[in-house]
Order: C-alpha cells, then sequence, then structure tokens
C-alpha cells in the first residue's frame, strides 16, 4: 500500500505505534515463511499469524462451496481480512472487506472513492456494471467502471485496489 499511499502508511505505522524497520522486517519474516521450501498452506501461515478466524463459514458462490474465513484489523475495525478456500483447502482469495453491520460509505460519485474508504466489492455495488481487470501483482486488483462526474454525466474509471482496498482512481 505504501506504493500508491506512502503518506496514509506513515499514518498507519504511527496509529499502530510501530516504525518502519519493524514494518520491514515483519515483512521479510512474512516473506521468508511465505517463499520456504518448508513452507506451510497458505491458510496455515495465516492461521499461525493471526491466530484463530473470528469466523469461519461456508459460502456460495455460483456452483462453488468455500469457505471464509475473517480476521479483525486493528487498523481498520469496520473491515475483516478474508481468506476464501476451494474445497480441499487450498487459497484462492484473500482481500479486505466490511465486517458484517459495520455500516460501507456511501459512494455516488467519482469524488466519493477516497483511498482507504472502500473495498472491491462496495465500488462494484454502488457503480454497476463494474468490469474486473488485472492488476499489477497477486494482491492487487483494477475495477473498471463508470460513475458519475462534477457535471453529473458518467465517466469511464478504473480503481486501484491493495488487498481489496481502494487505493486510488488512474485516468
Amino acid at each position: 500500500m505504501a506504493d500508491h499511499q506512502p503518506g496514509l502508511v506513515e499514518d498507519a505505522l504511527h496509529t499502530l505505534g510501530t516504525t518502519r524497520p519493524e514494518m520491514r522486517e515483519t515483512n521479510r519474516r512474512w516473506q521468508a515463511m511465505s517463499r520456504s521450501s518448508r513452507s506451510r498452506g497458505a491458510l496455515q501461515r495465516y492461521r499461525s499469524v493471526l491466530g484463530p478466524p473470528e469466523t469461519d463459514t461456508a459460502r456460495r458462490i455460483g456452483d462453488l462451496t468455500c469457505r471464509a474465513l475473517t480476521w479483525p484489523v486493528p487498523l481498520w475495525p469496520d473491515l475483516r481480512f478474508e481468506v476464501l478456500t476451494a474445497p480441499g483447502g487450498a487459497v484462492w482469495n484473500e482481500w479486505l472487506v466490511r465486517a458484517p453491520g459495520a455500516p460501507g460509505p456511501v459512494l455516488r460519485t467519482a469524488e466519493d472513492l477516497e483511498p482507504w474508504c472502500c473495498t472491491v466489492d462496495e465500488v462494484a455495488r454502488a457503480f454497476p456494471p463494474a468490469r474486473p481487470m488485472e492488476g499489477s501483482a497477486p494482491t492487487r486488483w483494477r475495477l473498471g467502471f463508470a460513475a458519475p462526474g462534477p457535471a453529473g454525466r458518467p465517466e469511464q474509471r478504473i480503481a486501484e485496489f491493495t488487498w481489496g482496498l481502494l487505493q486510488r482512481l488512474v485516468e
């Protein structure tokens, strides 16, 4: 997220009471754990780092019944980190979602789309029909959609997300 919003990341580090070197060390350990030849599966890594999930429920998506596991996120109490697993336990999606019962932002125009204010799902529901697009990395998504601009007319936009959280609109 620091690639897109370095100022917000600095604020988050302060809020969490951590330093940039501590953040880099945590990332280094996570990357080492993820790439280790003795690495556990992705779901086991999340469980070992985040602890037991807050929820573990079956979810039907089209023909597929998967498991949706969520963990609270200290920086964003209204969000949850969600991991979706296919039958057999393979992780196929990891991102931030709105916590059940937590109010999402009111999204009416492109001006309402501020960094870190909303999730992929919230933008897709606010501005249908949204088009999922490939992101620049596995944890990044892009979404194409039309939203009312300053003059009230629909304008084509592309939003970039990291871990499912809005980072920026691109022209």
